[in-house]
């Protein structure tokens, strides 16, 4: 049950409603649309969220899925149905062109993966079009809606003798009409026209005796006569015996093939069921896309937890405008059925209201719901509403009386699978007395197991809220320092009015503030300032919290990086000793080799004193100038300040004997490559420096490989693939990724990357190329060649 008849306008479905028979394609879909209701079956609203959810994906994929031609032929089906009628040649058009859609369109969803897309499959199943029937409507009519001239031998024939008869009148009227130009009979630019059915020249009416022949008709003025020339009656006539002979003929085909058609009506009535279905199917999907609505886990039992819900036509409208939709997390579960929501006044509460309206009706219509996954949703078969004005004129109620009644409907109605929502509960008499029906109200819905959402500013009700089970308070969030709705719902406390704050800081004059507070009572004021304080503490810690959150992840950048920079002084160290050693076997054998030399050349010169001297001279000038000769390590000189730092400049660590060269300067940071590794350092940690001895290539080379090792750059630059692909994720996850993508890019020197997003919305596309120009590290960004994909993805070229 519905409550009350004007549900839908009160809710926002009657919009939605529009939108989706906008998004129609056909007359088919809309009637759909129009007969679309809330329904209260587990396993059928299952099967209408899950066909919407599948088409989804395949809009989501940018597959080739047939579109064209959601022409509506129930009338001309009816017209066939009757015996002794027939068709025309517009109408067999689009009934050929619809067949081939509904064809198609399960030849591409039955070939779609296995496994996948099973609702689609499941939906055409039953659906045939025979074959035969589109070939014997192909062979009469063509693609562009014309007779074929092949459809018969005979039709062919008055076809071909058709033309030739008009080529010799054609031909035979130009000479008369030239001879009547040559004359001055005509006009100068005159030509043959079409008068009665016959072709006919104008002539000017002072000389229509000149020529003889049968007067059709005259202009307006009567200074032009329309003679049919009397040497072209006997081709006039057999052109217009050609085509009653064409004509009859086009008959008795048209009325062949209509009593063909008739024999299919029945099936044919089903196809088009089903290529309305799909167009019906189609919208929702669109619709979803559009509001980002996903597919939640649908309960039998009345049940929600939603996330990051939010409320769609609000979320059009933000977006229209460039403003963000806050969304809000929902539950209600047997042990927590209903939300009494309080607060400030224009803070949000009956659009949290309206959302769970309008979302909840949605799902059990059969469309899908703009929450984020891992959200829950149950089957109500119930769901009543109280909103607004309903003073009614006719009948002589108050507002006040038409809540009432309305709330008997509830209490006399609902019961444990109902959903009830009530906006400013209580409201419209005297606050003591309306405060007390709302809470007996209150009390009884709760006894009855009832779930739903109320508003209230009563702080009976509030407290009634904490005291009883089954009920919890929520509150809309406010800033009271700046006067300022924060639209987020919390549930778990109770909201304040923030009335007398909200009049002090207006500036109401302070004696009527006062004297306000006084009548209030102090445990009045005392409970709001208490929620007060609780909120201005709230914003508190969750401003230290985000504070640390962001310093957390400074420390672990920082971490990284001191660990990048360790293994890679550690194996640099590593690859220095290998070279040593290596280096001291190499002197070593030389060394071993010019003595054995030595020891070889005494001995031959049988000990000679002067060959002796000469070999040991030899000897020690080989050590000197090899095993003892030390490669003096480069040494830096630090500059003064002379001048503030720029890119290219030598620079090193104060304190240390790292030596980089900057890459790029950004306010008080600079970006610094340290051998192979690029970090940010700020530039007061810096000073100039001038290299006295040069690093040879060779060294340099073989410290950067010995990083290159310590780091895996290589193998990771040879491991990455400068394309991803992004394609039906959702937008903040698309986000991380390419985020995540670009980082590695950036850090391996990448020179251009690829993001593959599709087309569809062009949501996901304004997403990646937003954050893309957001990086200075990017140089570029274009859409891919149109045969590659287009805008369907973003290149970025990296400086």
């Amino acid at each position: 049950m519905i409550y009350p008849e004007n549900f839908e306008i009160k809710i926002g479905f009657s919009q939605v409603r529009e939108m989706l028979s906008e998004l129609c394609l056909s007359a088919l879909g809309r009637q759909f649309v129009n007969r679309m209701q809330f329904l209260n079956r587990h396993d059928l609203v299952q099967r209408l969220l899950q066909q919407t959810n599948e088409f989804k994906e395949l809009l989501e994929s940018d597959a080739e899925i047939p579109l064209s031609h959601y022409f509506d032929v129930t009338s001309y089906l009816d017209r066939a149905a009757i015996e002794g009628t027939f068709l025309d040649v517009i109408q067999f058009f689009e009934i050929k062109m619809s067949l081939r859609t509904i064809r198609d369109s399960q030849r591409f969803i039955s070939g779609t993966e296995e496994g996948k897309f099973e609702a689609l499959k499941a939906l055409g199943a039953d659906v045939t079009v025979e074959r035969s029937l589109i070939a014997a409507l192909d062979k009469v009519v063509d693609d562009a809606g014309a007779v074929r001239d092949d459809a018969s031998p005979e039709l062919q024939r008055y076809k071909r003798d058709l033309i030739a008869q008009q080529a010799i009148l054609r031909k035979t009227i130009s000479s008369i009409i030239r001879h009547a130009k040559n004359e001055g009979w005509t006009p100068g630019d005159v030509e043959p026209t079409i008068r009665g059915g016959r072709l006919v020249i104008p002539v000017i009416a002072e000389h229509k005796r000149r020529i003889k022949g049968l007067i059709h008709d005259e202009s307006n003025t009567g200074q032009t006569v329309y003679i049919e020339p009397e040497s072209i009656f006997e081709l006039n006539n057999d052109i217009k015996d050609l085509e009653n002979a064409y004509h009859r003929e086009l008959i008795r085909i048209l009325t062949g093939l209509t009593n063909t058609l008739r024999h299919h009506i029945p099936e044919l009535r089903k196809a088009y069921q089903y290529l309305g279905l799909l167009d019906f199917i189609r919208a929702k999907a669109a619709f979803a896309r559009r509001v980002e609505a996903s597919m939640p886990k649908l309960n039998k039992h009345p049940h929600i937890a939603w996330k990051q819900a939010i409320h769609p036509l609000l979320y059009l409208s933000h977006k229209q405008m460039g403003k963000p939709t806050i969304p809000m997390d929902l539950e209600l579960t047997r042990d927590q059925r209903i939300l009494l929501i309080s607060g400030p006044n224009a803070g949000g509460k009956s659009v949290s209201l309206k959302t769970v309206g309008l979302v909840q009706y949605m799902l059990q219509t059969g469309m899908l719901i703009p929450v984020a996954d891992g959200s829950e949703a149950g089957i109500f078969h119930d769901i009543f509403i109280d909103i607004g004005d309903e003073q009614s004129i006719e009948n002589d109620l108050s507002t006040y009386s038409s809540h009432l009644t309305n709330m008997k409907k509830f209490v006399t109605v609902a019961d444990s699978k109902s959903l009830v929502l009530i906006d400013e509960f209580g409201t419209g008499t005297e606050p003591v007395l309306g405060g007390a029906i709302a809470e007996a109200v209150l009390q009884t819905l709760n006894n009855s197991k009832v779930y739903g959402v109320i508003t209230t500013h009563y702080t009976n009700l509030k407290n009634f809220a904490e005291k009883n089970p089954g009920i919890v308070n929520g509150a809309m969030r406010y800033d009271h320092k700046n006067l300022q709705p924060l639209y987020q719902l919390e549930i778990g406390k109770p909201g304040s009015s923030f009335a007398i704050e909200i009049a002090r800081k207006i500036g109401l004059p302070k004696a009527i503030v006062d004297k306000a507070s006084s009548l209030v009572g102090k445990d009045k004021i005392r409970y709001d300032r208490l929620l007060e304080e609780l909120e201005t503490e709230k914003q508190e810690l969750e401003k230290k919290l985000a504070e640390a959150t962001k310093l957390e992840q400074k420390l672990k950048r920082n971490v990284k990086e001191y660990n990048d920079l360790k293994n890679f002084i550690e194996e640099s160290k590593q690859d220095v000793m290998r070279e040593a050693k290596g280096k001291a076997k190499l002197l070593l054998k030389d060394a071993n080799q010019k003595i054995e030399a030595t020891i070889q050349q005494i001995k031959q010169s049988q000990a000679e004193k002067e060959k002796t001297k000469e070999a040991r001279r030899v000897l020690e000038t080989f050590a000197n100038e090899q095993v003892r000769k030390e490669e003096p390590r480069p040494a830096h000189k630090r500059i003064t300040a002379s001048g503030p730092l720029k890119e290219g400049d030598n620079v090193g660590l104060i304190g240390q004997d790292s030596v980089g060269k900057i890459v790029s300067i950004k306010g008080k940071t600079a970006e610094v490559m340290f051998g192979g590794l690029k970090t940010i350092v700020k530039v007061d940690n810096l000073e100039r420096v001038e290299a006295q001895v040069a690093k040879q290539k060779k060294a340099a080379a073989k410290a950067e490989e010995g990083y290159t090792r310590g780091m895996n750059i290589t193998q990771r630059m040879a491991d990455f693939g400068n394309t991803i692909d992004i394609r039906g994720e959702y937008a903040e996850e698309a986000l991380t990724k390419v985020m995540n993508f670009t980082d590695e890019a950036i850090m391996l020197g990448i020179p251009e990357i690829k993001i593959i997003h599709g087309r569809g919305n062009g949501r996901l596309r304004q997403v990646v190329r937003d954050y893309l120009y957001s990086v200075p590290e990017v140089a570029s960004l274009g859409s891919e060649a149109e045969e590659r994909g287009g805008d369907g993805a973003t290149l970025a070229v990296l400086k």
